[in-house]
This record gives structure tokens, C-alpha cells and sequence, in this order.
């Protein structure tokens, strides 16, 4: 500015060539208010795809005749858009568009979608979404478990281990790092649910800290009532999911879950690895099981042999334990040192575990 001539300039978001925008007309009225001018200069700056562009903006005189005493009169709004017939101001969310965690949903549902529409036009989404997954193992097997499902669209996932991590078990157990050992090793469980919840933030998951009871593992005085607490809070977590996993490391702490399971009549999935093998399979329905009534009382006891058929007379799939000829028993203790590393062969863990969740898929849609 010099001593006659004053050059306002403000961002003009209009895009018309001729034009200068609406928030010039109010900046008009606060020059004239605040300074008394009568004429101003002004520049309205434009930019074209984030950048300056001298083309494009527009430099102007504007005269400030106002009437006298308009100070004291509210004038009338002018280009205000109206809110549901109110003059309120409107707002957008662009949470939808903006937000990394929706931005991370949307896209993993798009993929599901397209799955659907390409290959599989019965696919389920919404039950997927709503089933109700009980890891109980967080290892080798558990992790790799969890990301399946997750990648299948399943929401809600609890993973059950009372272990630590260990040194050796963020090369083949997929959601830990070396940051999960230091100090003694966080609890497997807990530290799953955290990496879970970093690579899909959206994810319903729960890490519970708890020992599985096993045959052929003694237990004392001091430690009954804590075993039997155990007991109900697994038989709990069963009742509570839809569909279990088990995924532990050795048979005996099998033996309990695939009781209760078969008890409460629930999908139940093994995935298991021999030092040059794996086995993976579904459980069978309990002995009571019945598409009108479950409930042991109304099973009849003249029916056939509830050991190989069901209540309804259906023949029935066996179980983990239905081919062994011995009871399991302790398999932990004593073991010599080549024994006690459990996988032998790293890949088997991701296929075993890719499988069990696509069968899992299967038995969801099957007719």
C-alpha cells in the first residue's frame, strides 16, 4: 500500500473466470465497518490443482457505498444453503474418506465383496462377520489361525494361552517380535490380541490368560480349586463362540476342549503338526446332538449306540481321540532334547492352518 491507494487480497475459492467469489462480499463489509473506506483494491488469488495461478485470479476495484446506521441492522443472509429449512451450518463427516481404521474396513470388505461376485455368489458375509471364533492356542498354529480368519472377514476372535513368548518363537509365530521376549516374555495371548489389532484395527479380539487342564498332569491340593476355576471358564468361553480351534502343542491338552465341545455341540476344528506331518479335521456333533432337541433328557436311551450314532440315528464323525487306543497321558515331561522342539518343518504350520480356516469356511456354507 502507498498513501492513496490500499490492495486487499483473500483466497477465492470460486472457479468462475469473470467472477470474483462470495466471501469477497462479506471482507467488503469488514473493510468498510473496521477502516471506513470508501474504495478498495483487491486480489482474489487462485490456485489450480494446489498450486498458484496468476491466470486464473483476478485483481479489481470495489466501491463501499453503504447506507447510513446499516451497522446497527442485521442485513439479511445471502448464499447461506439452508439446513433442513434452517439457517444452521451444515456438517460433513469425511471420517468415511479420511479415517485410516474405515479406510482399512471399506477395503478389506471391497476385496470380500469382489470374492463374492467372481467366484462364490453364496458367499455369507454377514454370518462370517458374526462368527464367534475360540482360538484356544496362541503358537505356531494360533497365530497363523487368527490373521485366516481375519483375511475371511471374521470379526470377532478370542485367543486363549497362558504361555510367554519366547526367543525362538517370533520366526514361526507370525505375530510376535523380538520386542514380545525381552523382560521374560509378554503373555502369548495378550500380545497377539495387541499385533492383531495393529494390521486390522477393526478387529474384535480378546486375549485370555489361562492353562488348559490335562490328563496325566497331577495336581495338588493347593491347586484344585484354580484347576476347577479353569474348568468353568473354559466350558464359559465354549457356550460363548460359535466355532473353536484347537491349536495347542501337545494331545492331552486337547482332551478337555473336545469333551466340552462336543458336549455343547459347537463347530469344533483341529489343526495339529508332527515333527514331518500334519492333521487337520473336523469334530464330529456330541452323542445327544438333534436338529429339534439337544438336550440329553428327551435323547432316547432305547436309540443306537450313542458312541457311533447320534440321536436322530445319523451316523457321526469321530473326534481327535476316536483312533487312539491309549488314554493321553503326560507327553511334556522328560522329553530329550531333539524332542522337544515340535515343529520340524516351519511351512507345515501356515498350510495346516490355511486349511482349517477354508474347511471351517466350507461347513459354514455347506447346504
Amino acid at each position: 500500500s502507498d498513501a492513496h491507494k490500499i490492495l486487499f487480497g483473500f483466497y477465492d475459492p470460486c472457479h468462475l473466470p469473470n467472477n470474483p467469489g462470495w466471501p469477497l462480499r462479506n471482507l467488503l463489509a469488514l473493510i468498510s465497518a473496521r477502516w471506513n473506506l470508501k474504495s478498495v483494491q483487491f486480489f482474489c488469488y487462485r490456485e489450480n490443482r494446489g498450486f498458484a495461478d496468476m491466470s486464473l485470479s483476478l485483481v479489481g476495484e470495489a466501491l463501499l457505498t453503504v447506507p447510513q446506521g446499516w451497522k446497527d441492522v442485521v442485513p439479511n443472509a445471502v448464499g447461506w444453503e439452508l439446513n433442513k429449512g434452517r439457517k444452521v451450518p451444515r456438517c460433513i463427516s469425511l471420517a468415511q474418506s479420511m479415517d485410516p481404521t474405515r479406510l482399512a474396513v471399506s477395503a478389506a470388505d471391497l476385496n470380500l465383496k469382489l470374492m463374492r461376485w467372481r467366484a462364490l455368489p453364496s458367499l455369507d458375509l454377514s454370518a462370517l462377520s458374526s462368527l464367534k471364533c475360540l482360538l484356544l492356542g496362541a503358537g505356531t498354529l494360533g497365530c497363523q489361525v487368527a490373521r485366516m480368519l481375519m483375511a475371511w472377514g471374521v470379526r470377532k476372535i478370542t485367543l486363549v494361552d497362558n504361555g510367554r513368548v519366547a526367543m525362538s518363537n517370533p520366526l514361526r509365530q507370525s505375530l510376535y517380535t523380538l520386542d514380545n521376549c525381552l523382560n521374560g516374555g509378554e503373555f502369548k495371548a495378550t500380545a497377539a490380541v495387541e499385533s492383531l489389532k495393529r494390521i486390522f484395527p477393526a478387529v474384535e479380539a480378546e486375549g485370555i490368560v489361562m492353562a488348559i487342564p490335562m490328563p496325566g498332569h497331577p495336581v495338588n491340593s493347593q491347586e484344585q480349586e484354580n484347576v476347577l476355576d479353569d474348568c468353568r471358564r473354559l466350558r464359559d468361553l465354549i457356550d460363548a463362540h460359535d466355532a473353536v480351534f484347537l491349536l495347542t502343542d501337545t494331545r492331552e491338552s486337547r482332551w478337555l476342549p473336545t469333551l466340552l465341545c462336543a458336549n455343547a455341540i459347537k463347530i469344533t476344528m483341529t489343526a495339529a503338526l508332527g515333527f514331518e506331518s500334519f492333521l487337520v479335521m473336523r469334530h464330529g456333533a456330541g452323542p445327544f446332538s438333534s436338529a429339534c432337541d439337544s438336550s440329553a433328557e428327551t435323547a432316547s436311551s432305547s436309540s443306537a449306540d450313542l458312541s457311533v450314532n447320534d440321536a436322530n440315528g445319523k451316523h457321526r464323525l469321530g473326534c481327535y481321540f476316536c483312533n487312539d487306543v491309549v488314554a493321553p497321558t503326560d507327553s511334556t515331561s522328560n522329553r530329550t532334547l531333539d524332542q522337544q522342539c515340535t515343529v520340524t518343518r516351519p511351512g507345515l504350520a501356515p498350510i495346516a492352518s490355511a486349511l482349517a480356516v477354508e474347511l471351517l469356511v466350507g461347513i459354514l456354507h455347506h447346504p
